[in-house]
Parts: structure tokens; sequence; C-alpha cells
């Protein structure tokens, strides 16, 4: 058994404690990691080897499960688009792919084109919706490429939004994977998202601080209207083909810039930081 694979059984069979509902979102290169994925998933929910046997999910006749977003506009809600049918032990569960906004990015990083990585995440991601595992996709490099330069072309990104989203994503975490965005190519790539019809429930905010830009670029996007950021405790993170890049913006400095403006997050900052720390 592969690692990924011994720690998603380990979550199943052993959840950590918590007071709210965790959603996990397990990142799957390709259609032999769903199909591991799905393996573990199909063995747990069987009960076999000792794994606990979840309760029946809740059955809606009409229409689909309700998502957990909140109308708040001053919540950020970090289990959007969780969806009720693969609830294990209380959380939730969702399927995550990436591909890349260039295609020198997409060669160093998945040894693929960017059309080839649309073909090969079609079938995976139909196959995850038909299983109840909501999908989401990463579009990498899109503020700035390391082999290509910072002038990522936000029609590239939107055109790629959009086809994801028709494919069947349920969000879209729009990457600064290189760090190198800044507050007016954030703006102008926000704006040509909006252009192309892509709505702000769609989408997730995921910064780099490479440059110390990652809060000014989340202002911008709070602006916007975007309600979904991805963090990492003590700003961890980086890619191995994004020479330079730092990691994520760290969980606390995020939560205490929200907290500040007066959003809701849910989030302990005390705890967050300790774990920062640790």
């Amino acid at each position: 058994m592969a690692a990924s694979d011994r720690v998603l059984s380990s979550t199943l069979s052993d959840p950590p404690a918590s007071p709210h509902p965790i959603t996990y979102q397990w990142l799957l290169p390709n259609s032999r990691g769903l199909d591991n994925f799905l393996k573990v998933m199909d063995t747990a929910s069987s009960g076999a080897d000792g794994y606990p046997t979840p309760p029946p999910s809740p059955q809606h006749e009409s229409g689909p499960a309700p998502n957990t977003s909140t109308s708040d506009a001053d919540r950020m809600d970090a289990t959007s688009h969780a969806s009720a049918s693969n609830d294990r032990n209380g959380h939730k569960h969702e399927v995550s792919i990436f591909l890349a906004a260039t295609e020198s990015f997409s060669k160093k990083n998945t040894n693929c084109t960017v059309q080839e990585s649309l073909d090969r995440f079609a079938p995976l991601m139909a196959e995850s919706r038909r299983r109840g595992f909501p999908v989401r996709a990463y579009i990498s490099v899109a503020l700035g490429c390391p082999f290509e330069g910072p002038d990522t072309d936000p029609h590239r990104v939107a055109d790629l939004a959009v086809k994801l989203l028709e494919m069947g994503a349920d969000e879209i975490s729009v990457a600064d994977t290189t760090g190198m965005g800044t507050a007016p190519a954030t703006k102008q790539l926000l704006r040509t998202l909006k252009e192309a019809g892509v709505r702000n429930d769609d989408l997730a905010m995921h910064f780099h601080d490479t440059f110390g830009q990652a809060l000014v670029n989340t202002m911008v996007s709070l602006d916007h209207g975007i309600r979904a950021f991805d963090s990492a405790v003590g700003g961890l993170g980086g890619c191995p083909y994004s020479p330079g890049a730092t990691g994520n913006v760290a969980t606390e400095d995020l939560v205490y810039t929200l907290h500040s403006l007066g959003a809701k997050t849910g989030v302990d900052l005390d705890e967050s930081f300790e774990s920062g720390q640790y």
C-alpha cells in the first residue's frame, strides 16, 4: 500500500477529534491515483479490515444535497461544495487535481502539455462526481511562471477555468505558485475570470508569499468578492519546479488579517499560531 493510501486509510479508520466537520482534499495526479483512492474508500465503506462502516448518508429527494457555504458576506467558509453523499465519520472528502496555465510549467511539473492534462483529468473528474466526490481543480502559475515570466495571460487562465467547470469541477483554486502576483495583476485576472462567466462562488485564491504580496493580493480578492482562500500553517509549501518560491501564505497571518477586518473564519487564531510554531 502506498504511503498516501495509508494516510487515507488511517484518516478513515481513526479520524482526528474535531468539534466541526473536516473537509479533506485528496490530490490525485492521474486515474491510477483515483483508483487507489476509491479502493480505500470502498474498503472503509464495507467495514472490512477493521474499518468502521459509516452511517448511511442523508438522502435528498429533490435537488442536490445542500452545500455548507453561507450567505454571510463576512464569513470565510472552507467547506463549500462538500457533498453529503461522501460523509465518512461526519467528515467529507473531495478529490483535487492540478494543471498549469503555461506549457513550460506543465511539462516540467507533470510531463505533459496543458491539453494532455485536460484529457487525462476528464474521465477522472467524471468518475469522481459519479461516485459522489466533489472535484477541486487547481490552476498553477496563474500569476507568473518560473520559466515563462511574470506575465501569465489571464485569458488563458480564464479559458482553463471555464473548461474545468464545464468538465465538472466544483471549485477552481487559482494559484500564484511562484508568488509573483501583484495587486494590479490579481485585479486584472479576477476581472478577466468574471468577464469569462466564472462566478466568485466557484473560485478560491491560492497565494504564495515569495515577495510578501500574498496578503495584499488577498485584500484585492476580498474587494472583488472572493470568500475562499488557501493557506498553510507556518507558511509551509513550495514546489520543486518553482525555483526560489516560498510556501503558501501562513494561516495565522491570513486569519489575523481577516479577523482584523471583522470577518468570521471559524479558525482559532491562538491554536493556529501554536500549530505554526510546532
